[in-house]
């Protein structure tokens, strides 16, 4: 077995054991796709499924994770958002397990609409890895022990705009990868997950970004690869070096994430442009392109076979993988800034407002199966985890379970 090989089998282990059943490690999920392929959640919202709700500190955009029995957030507080929050809850019953409180090193200024916990953390199963707006990158072990601290705002004081930063870091492997990117200085940085020293530092595209980057998963003699999006396309990295291995240079939002599922990658890039790779993972061909499919603020999903997005309007569009053809659209009530997840067959929305909807799609037709109105404003993605859905808003974290 060649070296090349024995690294692509390892980095393919790595991630798997990083990546066991029933959590949800990161932003939109282990594999960074909004997809929960196993799980069961409710598909009926209502007030009986709800298992649980807890009041939540300060404000917050950033999604929860679940680590074992652990449903881990982040949150910021005081008068200019400079208090920040790690707090942990018991996933079978929302008691409070720990919470820390860290001093921001770096900008807090952000638009009223985001928050300094708008990045989602990151878990690699033994430490969490949370991140702010602040560019503050704090790792704690699951006890929430302070393990190392990266104050990136304050090493770099130029990466950060009016707006507020949002892009979620991603775990591959041993390495910690976070995007930090502005018109003033803009890189991306490898950190080791136990030391949260640097491995490696890129320079990217000078523009601000508020995507967050995705894993395209080992296959074949290739190992897994970090997906790094801007506005000027996307960038595939080896995690351990941080050497640029392909790019696609054709443009992409700097808003929506790509997703990668069935081995092709989902890029929203004048519209959605779908990529396949090649087999050594050294390169990529474009499979197609379609205008008519294009995300706003949400992320792209894909499953069953189909992709599925909501423009500015509040439209949902499905797409047919294969070719682009759009199949059906959807009247759903938005604006929406949180990605959807897929589980159990069906998608799960939270509009800014509150509302949720359960879509159970087919190749003919949407159909909102369930709606629930939780009266808050609602700017985060969902996650799934056992069975059980998760959604907060700046007040409350809700858990939504199957009531036996």
């Amino acid at each position: 077995m060649n070296s090349q090989l024995i690294y692509a089998v390892m980095m393919l282990i790595a991630v798997a054991a990083n990546c066991q059943a029933g959590d949800w490690r990161q932003f939109r999920g282990n594999a960074a796709n909004s997809v929960a392929i196993d799980e069961k959640p409710p598909t009926e919202l209502s007030g009986g499924s709800t298992a649980w709700q807890v009041a939540l500190p300060g404000r917050g955009v950033s999604s929860p994770i679940a680590v074992g029995q652990s449903i881990i957030l982040t949150a910021s507080s005081g008068y200019g958002q400079d208090r920040l929050h790690i707090l942990s809850f018991d996933s079978e019953t929302g008691e409070t397990q720990w919470e820390r409180q860290f001093q921001a090193t770096g900008r807090t200024a952000c638009h009223v609409k985001m928050s300094v916990a708008t990045p989602t953390p990151a878990s690699d199963g033994e430490r969490i890895f949370a991140f702010y707006s602040s560019n503050d990158l704090i790792c704690t072990d699951l006890a929430g022990n302070l393990q190392w601290y990266r104050g990136l705002g304050e090493e770099f004081p130029n990466a950060s705009n009016s707006l507020g930063m949002s892009s979620s870091p991603i775990v591959i492997g041993s390495t910690v990868i976070a995007q930090v990117e502005s018109d003033a200085e803009a890189f991306a940085i490898g950190v080791d997950a136990e030391s949260g020293e640097t491995k490696w530092k890129i320079d990217r595209p000078r523009k601000a970004n508020w995507t967050s980057p995705t894993i395209l998963p080992a296959t074949g003699s290739s190992p897994a690869l970090a997906l790094l999006q801007s506005s000027a396309g996307l960038a595939a990295v080896d995690p351990e070096t941080g050497t640029v291995v392909w790019n696609f240079a054709d443009g992409a939002s700097t808003t929506p994430s790509s997703s990668v599922v069935g081995g092709n990658i989902f890029i929203p890039s004048h519209g959605i442009t779908t990529l396949k790779p090649a087999a050594d993972g050294r390169s990529f061909e474009q499979l197609w392109n379609s205008s008519t499919l294009s995300p706003a603020t949400s992320s792209a999903v894909v499953m069953d076979g189909m992709t599925f997005s909501v423009n500015s309007a509040g439209a949902m569009s499905a797409g047919d993988i294969e070719t682009g053809e759009r199949l059906w659209q959807l009247r759903l009530k938005g604006p929406f800034s949180g990605t959807p997840v897929a589980a159990n067959g069906h998608l799960f929305y939270f509009n800014e407002k509150g509302l949720a909807f359960v879509v159970k799609p087919t190749r003919e037709k949407g159909e909102i199966v369930s709606e629930l109105d939780l009266a808050e404003t609602i700017l985060s993605s969902p996650a799934v985890a056992d069975n059980a859905l998760y959604i907060r808003s700046d007040g409350h974290l809700w858990k939504f379970a199957n009531q036996f």
